[in-house]
């Protein structure tokens, strides 16, 4: 009997830590995926970056003391600075996953020509210069771990760093060229001894700044008026042996208000593809959370002249007059005409293999202004707008579009005496189709901004829809030329978030 209440206890010990497992557990709203083939790329755009900060960035003066025996001078005094690096080569360079670790980073005989001034003092002479600094057999290897804060940011930190120049070759330059150039070799082990020493600080130094400025990124971008984006972390990145995925928390807020939505994301899991460079999976959650955002903060509610719906008419059909004359036939109307719209639930979002779908339910209001100024409702129904999603990437955003499926209506039950349902159907289903959808799609088509590093664009892109979520599949591209500025994520309008959201810890 002891045996059975020790067992029991233990069995419901084991499930209340499930429950409490599961309640606890953060599933991600968008999951991002880089592959070794955006290694393999990041290699080439990586050596043309570095490139480019090689060339502005200031190194440290090099300075020491050698004794020139063969010339019986006890000391030289000597002083490189104004250290420039003009070109260099790293033929043998490469990024590796380490799983459950970071990426390992390794180069091997490159090459590096630098320019420098020069001072040298002695009992003897005293003298300055330009002297030339060839440095080959240059090695590096590191690993890069990436983590987040307690404020989703991403943070990059270096282990294992080493780094070593096996040969440095001096000439100087100058009048008495000859004569500095007799005792350069002597100089050359030390200038290496001491460059050896600098390197990995160097580099460290640029990973803390690096570090500096993605501390500094908000995760929150305000998409328009009416909402708010938020990309933070969730979790550190997930190192494989293939890939690096990371979780982002991927949910829209309306922009007065940073409280979660009531419901919450699902797991889900991108499928084992590694012929893209980056894939993009955005969740059923991460759409629902923009339907109710949108829904809170009235953006679906909408007071439309027939000017402004008849302006987005399609221009080869019939068009506003058999509209209004249809309407005309069973109401005398006054102008101007109006229709309101008005959503009465936040839009239901459906993905399925291969079908987008956003089920909008809403009341619409015809109404007309009297000689008076007045303004009378002629009617007012309910109706579902069944709508197909389209889906395309345009530069660095997600644009998506509506179309019409299916338009069903239906009159409260206090109006169902007054008019007949059928004789209105068609009518507003051609204002919907013909008018507001149009405003809808114009509104659309900013998009959704995307998570791309700075200056990589988004090439060869593909997009498909699975169950709970679509994929996108995409190359990327390096662009020098793109003047946005520097984001993680690559976003733009991030200072236009208010201070009272800056610093919010990511869920």
């Amino acid at each position: 009997m002891h045996t059975k209440a020790v067992q029991l206890l233990w069995g419901c010990f084991f499930l209340w830590n499930l429950y409490i497992s599961s309640a606890q557990a953060v599933y991600p709203g968008i999951k991002a995926r880089v592959t070794q083939q955006a290694l393999d790329y990041g290699v080439l755009a990586g050596m043309e970056m570095i490139e480019q900060m090689v060339k502005e960035k200031n190194i440290p003066d090099l300075e020491g003391s050698e004794s020139l025996e063969f010339l019986k001078v006890d000391y030289v005094n000597y002083n490189f600075s104004n250290i420039k690096i003009h070109a260099f080569s790293f033929p043998n360079t490469s990024l590796a996953f380490v799983p459950g670790v970071g990426i390992k980073a390794l180069t091997n005989h490159g090459t590096a020509n630098i320019s420098t001034d020069w001072e040298v003092k002695s009992p003897l002479f005293q003298d300055t210069g330009g002297a030339d600094l060839f440095l080959s057999g240059v090695f590096f290897t590191g690993i890069i771990v990436l983590a987040r804060n307690d404020f989703g940011h991403p943070i990059m930190k270096l282990q294992d760093c080493y780094a070593q120049v096996s040969h440095a070759h001096v000439s100087f330059s100058g009048e008495l060229n000859v004569l500095y150039n007799s005792f350069a070799e002597p100089m050359e082990k030390p200038i290496l001894k001491n460059l050896n020493e600098m390197l990995c600080p160097i580099i460290m130094s640029e990973v803390g700044a690096l570090n500096a400025n993605l501390s500094m990124l908000e995760v929150l971008t305000k998409i328009d008026n009416y909402t708010l984006l938020d990309y933070s972390l969730i979790h550190s990145p997930e190192i494989t042996e293939n890939y690096m995925e990371l979780n982002l928390k991927g949910v829209f807020y309306p922009l007065d208000n940073l409280s979660d939505p009531p419901f919450s994301p699902v797991p889900f899991a991108l499928p084992e593809r590694h012929d893209s460079m980056l894939y993009i999976g955005i969740s059923e959650f991460f759409f629902k959370s923009a339907s109710f955002a949108y829904f809170t903060a009235g953006a679906f509610n909408v007071t439309l002249s027939m000017k402004e719906i008849s302006s987005h008419l399609v221009q080869n059909s019939q068009g506003l007059g058999n509209v209004l004359s249809r309407i005309a036939e069973i109401y005398i109307l006054s102008q101007p005409f109006m229709v309101r719209v008005m959503a009465t639930e936040p839009p239901a979002v459906n993905l399925l293999p291969g079908n987008f779908t956003l089920d909008i339910p809403a009341s619409i209001v015809l109404l007309a202004q009297t000689e008076n100024s007045t303004v009378e409702t002629i009617v007012s129904m309910d109706f579902v707008a069944s709508t197909s999603v389209g889906l395309v990437i345009l530069g660095q955003r997600l644009v998506c579009s509506l179309s019409l499926n299916r338009f069903r209506l239906s009159l409260p039950e206090s109006n169902r005496s007054n008019i007949e349902v059928l004789r209105f159907e068609n009518i507003l289903s051609s204002i919907l189709h013909f008018g507001i959808l149009p405003l809808a799609n114009a509104k659309l088509q900013q998009g959704i901004p995307l998570p791309n590093p700075h200056k990589i664009s988004l090439v060869n892109s593909d997009v498909e829809v699975f169950a709970g979520f679509l994929l996108i599949s995409t190359d990327l591209k390096y662009e020098t030329s793109l003047k946005q500025q520097p984001s993680f994520h690559g976003w733009e309008g991030l200072n236009l978030i208010s201070g009272q959201w800056r610093g919010k810890p990511a869920a």
